[in-house]
């Protein structure tokens, strides 16, 4: 799986408004927009429009991660990531906090996981990330420590894969090198996505005389 930057963010977003702000799940997207370009809890911070927002939605769910609820004239957004994927919520909270700040401690993660679902310790926050790791598709790797660091840093694949001198992604799609020969690019952008599924979208209505 190699989602784009703003996929991830608009699927980590859900996630987390999903288990912290439940009565106004599912999202709008206004409400959504905002969740991406918040302040707080965001790394990188980004600044997208609706337009963005709605694109990745449209690359979401025909890859039956996310789904659309039309409720009169206002469209409601929320993910289905945990059904795709088989996740519990564990396993979604320590996800959707790698994808809103990059790689993390398993200390880390169970401080910031909090809000969503309660860890006992840290070894908890490594039996799921384990977990996460052994799996056929893997979804978690295991970086290492970092200079200065003591516990090891885990990242999320769903973006593709990641090195060891990983940096969270910036808004383009792309990891943010700290080393040339170790950088890794993390798939195509959500422009070149879009241009390709409208590209493919076309071709159908053409074949079926639309």
């Amino acid at each position: 799986m190699e989602l784009t930057a703003e996929e991830v963010r608009v699927l980590g977003c859900l996630i987390e408004k999903e288990a912290t702000t439940p009565d106004q799940y599912p999202l709008s997207t206004n409400a959504l927009t905002n969740a991406c370009n918040q302040k707080t809890s965001r790394e990188p911070i980004v600044s997208y429009s609706e337009r963005e927002v709605v694109e990745a939605m449209l690359l979401l769910r025909p890859a039956g991660l996310a789904r659309t609820l039309t409720a009169g004239r206002a469209e409601k957004h929320r993910h289905v990531l945990d059904e795709a994927l088989q996740l519990d919520r564990k396993e979604l909270a320590v996800l959707a906090v790698m994808m809103l700040r990059g790689p993390q401690s398993s200390g880390e993660l169970r401080t910031r996981t909090e809000r969503a679902v309660g860890f006992e310790s840290p070894e908890g926050v490594e039996l799921v990330l384990g977990g996460l790791a052994a799996r056929d598709e893997p979804l978690v790797r295991d970086l290492g420590r970092g200079s200065g660091q003591s516990q090891n840093r885990w990242g999320h694949l769903l973006g593709g894969e990641v090195s060891a001198g990983a940096q969270p992604m910036a808004a383009g799609g792309a990891a943010v090198a700290v080393g040339a020969e170790d950088a890794v690019p993390l798939g195509p952008t959500l422009t070149e996505r879009v241009t390709s599924l409208e590209a493919r979208i076309a071709s159908l209505e053409e074949a079926l005389g639309l």
